[in-house]
């Protein structure tokens, strides 16, 4: 399980893991937020309706799930014991709530916490990226404060203050 606030860089350090590492594959979660631009359906997430998560989540699919700015995302169960059949190490890209469900379910789940090297650094980060409002930003840097309090509860943080670095330490502690 991979966790960060918003900007962190756990997006990029996860598709740069499974780069080096193919026997690691990404967990598709499904939202019911808007894609962002570049993004496609079935590679990035699984986007669907309200009332299509909330049928899945009726019919107990979901392995966790949370609502996280507004929007519903959720592990599917089933997708997620496909790639474990396959004998994949699963990268699940997920936040604190979602994390505190999976290891409840998997005790034995290995979890990293992505750490930005400071607030004025992620907000630049939020910002370079270009994908949100002013509004947004807002609140995704209030979010953090309270996010990053989660920190402690994971098996490894890791401070992304230098991408290179922070991935050589990511792909050094999955090795073990």
């Amino acid at each position: 399980m991979l966790s960060a606030p918003s900007g962190a860089g756990k997006t990029s350090l996860g598709r740069a893991l499974m780069e080096k590492m193919p026997h690691v594959a990404w967990s598709v979660s499904h939202t019911t937020r808007a894609p962002r631009p570049g993004e496609q359906d079935g590679r990035d997430y699984h986007f669907v309706s309200r009332k299509e998560f909330q049928r899945l989540l009726d019919e107990g699919d979901f392995l966790e799930y949370a609502e996280v700015y507004g929007n519903c995302y959720g592990t599917s169960r089933r997708a997620l014991q496909r790639q474990l059949e396959d004998g994949k190490i699963v990268l699940m890209d997920i936040d604190w709530q979602g994390a505190r469900q999976i290891r409840r379910a998997f005790p034995d789940a290995v979890s990293v916490y992505i750490m930005p090297p400071g607030i004025q650094e992620l907000e630049n980060r939020l910002r370079k990226r270009g994908q949100d409002s002013e509004e947004v930003i807002k609140k995704r840097l209030a979010a953090a404060a309270a996010d990053m309090t989660h920190a402690g509860e994971y098996d490894k943080v890791i401070v992304n203050d230098d991408f290179d670095t922070a991935l050589a330490e990511l792909v050094d502690f999955i090795k073990k």
